[in-house]
Formats: structure tokens, C-alpha cells, sequence
């Protein structure tokens, strides 16, 4: 895609998230997805979630936008390409006799899910892909229930962030898993908190995002562990070559926080 044109359709982007609400995005989206697939067939990118190829991936960001981000084929981001490649070689997730509870679902994920599981809830207050309204501070589920819990980006738009990681761990089975990501700078050792703060422009400043109430610093895996998680901080990136990175459009040395209940 020639530079004049890419600038302009990340300007375009960059005005649309910040413009519509997240759930008429998401409504919107799940229209548009089959005729993106169609226009940018290709090889210079791979979405291993779908397991397709595409000549471009969109840019993507509510500030700083991220070349390549954002998979014309599932809309899925580096992160979700990321936990899917995570899933799919470390863990145990796809047996189709887990249990799985899905808060804020994505929609890159959503379908998929829905097929492979038995037994597969989604959970949240606005989400239209979630088939239970509720507060994920007050979660309408019996203690030991669900083999994994996947709540991701989440945690930065809650409140009582900390009262939303307890009826996580009050929900997950014993030796249960949770997927548990955030926006984190690393170069921060507390978390900064704004909860309180009113402002959308100042919270977007401060935190990178309208809607963002925190931005997570290294002490957010203490949090966790505090809740009773044994944390793993996995870089799968590690494990990965530099093509396969640029190839899946990864963003290398990204953290994803594996909790287990203990």
C-alpha cells in the first residue's frame, strides 16, 4: 500500500476509535470482516488463528498508532495472535472437557471458542458478544468452577481492579489457569493509579486511553500474587525465530501473565 495512502487510512482509524464507542465498534466490525478478508488476500503476513495470509495488516491505536497490528481476516491484534501461538504449544486450553470462562470476549476468538468447548461461558457488563451481564467484581459463579479464565485488557478499565483478580481466583478450580493481561510499562515499578480521576483527556494523557482508569507498572504481578496466583511471565517470543515474529506481526517480548490458583 503506497505511503500517501497508509497515512491516510491511519488517520481514519485513529479518528474512528476514538469517535465510537467500543460496542458499536465491535457491532460494526463483525460486518466489515468478511470484506476485508476478501480485499487483502496475501503473503506478507499470516494470522495464525485463522491460519491465513493477507498483503496488509491495518494500523492500530487510540494515540500512538502500531503499524501491522490489527489482522484483516479475525481483527485480531499482536496480543491475541500471541496468546493463540501460546495456547495452541504450551498449554492444555484446547481439550474440549475444559471449562472455560471467557470476561469481555474477543471477537477474534469468540466463534472458535464457542465451537471447540462444551462447556464455554462469556461474561460481561457491555460487551455484545457476552451471554451474561454482570460486574466482573461480583461474578454470578459458584467457587471452583471453571478450568480457565481468560480476562484480557480488562483489568485497566475496572475500578476495584484488585477485588475483580479475587472473583477471578474465587472462581477458577484448584491448579485452574487464568490468561490475565494488561497494558504494562515495564519501566514502571508502581502501578499509576487515576480511578478517581474524571477527566477522558487527561485519563487518555495519563494512561494511553480514554477509558483506561491505570497504567499497570511491574508491581502488577505482585498484585496477583498477593490474590494467590503463582505467576509465569512468559515471553513466547523467546522461543520464536525473527521471521516467524514479523511473519504472525508479533510484538516481540511481549509478556503474557500465566496464573495458576494455588
Amino acid at each position: 500500500m503506497k505511503k500517501k495512502n497508509l497515512n491516510g487510512m491511519q488517520r481514519i482509524i485513529k479518528i474512528i476509535l476514538n469517535l465510537f464507542s467500543r460496542k458499536f465498534l465491535i457491532k460494526i466490525s463483525l460486518l466489515l470482516k468478511p470484506i476485508f478478508e476478501l480485499i487483502f488476500k496475501g503473503n506478507n503476513f499470516r494470522d495464525p488463528i485463522n491460519n491465513k495470509s493477507y498483503s496488509y495488516f491495518f494500523p492500530y491505536g487510540y494515540n500512538k498508532l502500531r503499524k501491522n497490528a490489527l489482522s484483516p481476516g479475525t481483527l485480531s491484534l499482536e496480543r491475541h495472535r500471541l496468546l493463540w501461538i501460546f495456547l495452541q504449544e504450551e498449554t492444555n486450553f484446547f481439550n474440549p472437557n475444559n471449562k472455560i470462562l471467557h470476561i469481555a470476549p474477543e471477537q477474534c476468538f469468540y466463534k472458535i471458542f464457542k465451537k471447540k468447548f462444551d462447556s464455554y461461558t462469556t461474561c460481561d457488563l457491555n460487551s455484545p458478544l457476552a451471554e451474561i451481564k454482570a460486574d466482573i467484581c461480583n461474578l454470578p459463579f459458584r467457587e471452583n468452577e471453571f478450568d480457565y479464565v481468560l480476562c484480557n485488557h480488562v483489568l485497566e478499565h475496572v475500578y476495584d481492579d484488585e477485588k475483580a483478580m479475587r472473583e477471578i481466583y474465587r472462581v477458577l478450580k484448584l491448579k485452574g489457569n487464568a490468561i490475565l493481561q494488561v497494558p504494562i510499562n515495564e519501566t514502571l515499578e508502581n502501578t499509576i493509579d487515576g480511578r478517581d480521576t474524571k477527566d477522558k483527556n487527561l485519563r487518555n494523557k495519563l494512561f494511553g486511553q480514554y477509558d483506561h482508569l491505570r497504567i499497570y507498572g511491574k508491581d502488577y504481578y505482585d498484585k496477583l500474587i498477593k490474590v494467590g496466583f503463582k505467576v509465569e511471565k512468559i515471553d513466547q517470543t523467546k522461543k520464536m525465530d525473527e521471521s516467524s515474529i514479523l511473519k504472525f506481526s508479533l510484538i516481540e517480548g511481549e509478556i503474557i501473565p500465566f496464573c495458576t490458583k494455588i
